[in-house]
């Protein structure tokens, strides 16, 4: 009995498509790794101002957008270092936590009544600088430097 066996052209061409279908499918499964951990936020203060004197109060005006590819939650808000909640009449609308989906944005105003006094015995007044940074529930800050009218 003869046997007859693949030639070996044949068999590299067998070879080398099993190689190229076993790429592919590495190819895709790695993709599909790295997409898990590629998601992120990326919160950006689009726009910030401020209004309005010390005789009569402050209002701080944020444009914020999330550009990254995952939803960003804005918990907390400082001013000058202090969460806005320590520092008596100031108040934050929408009040946090603010969840902003990838790709979207939102305005935050700020209201900052006259006499306003920080813990550390600050105050805000005409021509002060105010840094306002936006905590996020990942950790995150994105400060913005104001000046107060």
């Amino acid at each position: 009995m003869r046997r007859k066996g693949i030639s070996p052209v044949i068999a590299t061409v067998i070879i080398v498509a099993v190689a190229i279908a076993i790429a592919i499918a590495v190819a895709f499964w790695m993709t599909g790794i790295v997409g898990l951990f590629t998601n992120f936020e990326q919160v950006q203060i689009a726009s910030a101002y401020a209004t309005g004197s010390a005789a009569s109060g402050f209002t701080i005006n944020l444009v914020v957008n999330n550009t990254g590819t995952a939803q960003a939650v804005i918990d907390n808000i400082f001013i000058n270092g202090f969460p806005y909640s320590q520092i008596t009449g100031v108040t934050v609308t929408p009040t946090p936590p603010i969840t902003l989906a990838s790709g979207t944005g939102t305005q935050i105003q700020i209201s900052i009544p006259a006499g306003t006094t920080l813990p550390n015995g600050g105050k805000l007044t005409d021509g002060s600088s105010v840094e306002i940074k936006l905590h996020t529930a990942s950790g995150k800050e994105y400060p913005k430097l104001i000046v107060l009218p």
